[in-house]
């Protein structure tokens, strides 16, 4: 897989999750062969978008939008393995999304997880259990599928090149772009990451060229569920 929420780093405390339970070169016991990547036990298989956040947080200097999430990023994995996934790893983002009802944009500091071998059961499972644990109203879920794959209804772009302040400022001033993709995160390498509809690509390289961002080459097709 492509772009920066690729190839975010393992941390040290994720990375001592993994060590511990002994899942850096092997598949979680349990697991079934079909659900890794062939040849690659290791390669993300499934995608999970959360955060331990429960405020509304509008002041893009709130302390809170700088915390890194060591500890909850460790605590998701861990409840990936209790449900013998395999963490490999995630990406911490910045996001910034409108809301409708305040009519004002709203930020949150969250995680981009990859985890591999992985169903669509196991996937949801593990995100329900995000969801209840950190009384979140949902959780976000992205299963890469073949882009003529009859399921899939959303992509990933991966956008280099737009930071926070650039993209709030865009979506703010775009009123097709925050009614369709409502909202999307960017990493601290300064990549937007949106996940939309297949309806609203176009929506989405319109408002990423206003952004005076070049559309990617390269966007990935799934399955995308709202757990909750």
């Amino acid at each position: 897989m492509r772009g920066e929420l690729m190839r975010g780093r393992i941390t040290g405390g994720f990375a001592a999750l993994l060590v511990a339970v002994g899942l850096v070169v092997n598949a979680p016991a349990g697991a079934s062969p079909g659900t890794c990547a062939a040849g690659n036990p290791l390669a993300p298989t499934a995608e999970l978008f959360a955060t331990d956040n429960t405020a509304t947080i509008t002041d893009p200097a709130d302390q809170r939008l700088r915390t890194r999430l060591e500890g909850f990023e460790v605590a998701v994995g861990a409840i990936a393995v209790q449900n013998v996934g395999l963490p490999v790893g995630s990406t911490l983002v910045s996001g910034v999304f409108w809301s409708e009802d305040r009519q004002a944009a709203t930020y949150e500091r969250s995680r981009a997880f990859r985890l591999a071998c992985v169903d669509a059961a196991e996937l949801e499972r593990i995100a329900d259990q995000v969801r209840v644990r950190f009384r979140q109203e949902s959780v976000l879920t992205f299963e890469p599928l073949a882009a003529s794959d009859p399921e899939v209804d959303a992509f990933v772009a991966e956008i280099p090149g737009v930071d926070v302040r650039r993209f709030h400022d865009g979506l703010v001033g775009d009123r097709v772009a925050r009614e369709r993709l409502v909202g999307g995160s960017v990493t601290e390498g300064d990549t937007l990451i949106l996940v939309a509809e297949p309806a609203d690509l176009e929506v989405a390289r319109d408002f990423v060229a206003g952004l005076g961002a070049s559309w990617p080459d390269v966007v990935r097709y799934g399955d995308r569920e709202f757990v909750g």
